[in-house]
């Protein structure tokens, strides 16, 4: 059964990745979004891009909006990585931070980023991730979607909980699939969880997640018919 949190942990880090598609045996990660909070507030953000070595699906495409052109654009202007460099610099976060005693932060973050980025890291380099000092089963991991269930189950609300469904739910700003902005939302979402557990909402705070007004009144402008 999941932990019903009633406390903020002292360092929470939130993370999020765009992807080329949704297998986590295949497909690579094209951007990661790392977001660090210490008792709640915003302490350090890290956005960083990766050219993959596979092609990006329309689907995904469709959903980021991140092409595989923009990406060798980046690339030549040195605003990104490769896969290999991409994989070294998230995983030296996430163990620093592990160390430090932060809890990662995010929605299906174990089974989809996590397991993609342990995936890609034996794809690319042959061996664990245990084997630098990241152990996956060892991470403490605050997953929003997974809490949020053990708030209010399925069957008592069968509403959607992905974390778009759980920003408006919850009040915080979307991410609209950016990677650091959903890092940030994921954290804004554990915390307005946490405040509806103790029915405490003196702590929470604005969101400060990066996408602004405008681009979110666009991002959800509806649609025609």
């Amino acid at each position: 059964m999941n932990k019903l949190h009633i406390a903020v942990p002292e360092l929470v880090l939130g993370f999020d990745t765009e992807t080329t598609g949704l297998a986590t045996s295949s497909e690579r990660a094209i951007s990661y979004g790392f977001c660090l909070y210490r008792h709640g507030v915003l302490e350090w953000t890290e956005h960083f891009f990766v050219v993959p070595d596979v092609p990006i699906s329309p689907g995904a495409q469709s959903v980021h909006g991140i092409s595989m052109e923009s990406l060798r654009e980046r690339y030549d202007r040195g605003e990104a990585l490769s896969v290999e460099m991409g994989l070294i610099r998230a995983v030296d976060i996430l163990r620093r931070h592990h160390d430090m005693g932060a809890y990662i932060c995010g929605a299906n973050v174990s089974h989809f980023d996590i397991d993609m980025l342990h995936r890609s890291y034996q794809s690319k380099f042959r061996k664990h991730l245990k084997d630098d000092r990241l152990d996956p089963e060892q991470l403490r991991i605050l997953d929003v979607i997974s809490h949020d269930i053990a708030m209010e189950s399925r069957a008592q609300n069968p509403r959607r909980r992905n974390l778009t469904a759980l920003s408006y739910h919850y009040g915080v700003r979307v991410g609209g699939h950016d990677a650091l902005n959903d890092a940030q939302a994921a954290c804004e979402v554990f915390f307005a969880q946490v405040a509806a557990n103790t029915n405490d909402w003196s702590s929470i705070r604005p969101s400060v997640a990066a996408m602004s007004e405008a681009d979110i009144a666009a991002f959800h402008e509806p649609t025609s018919g």
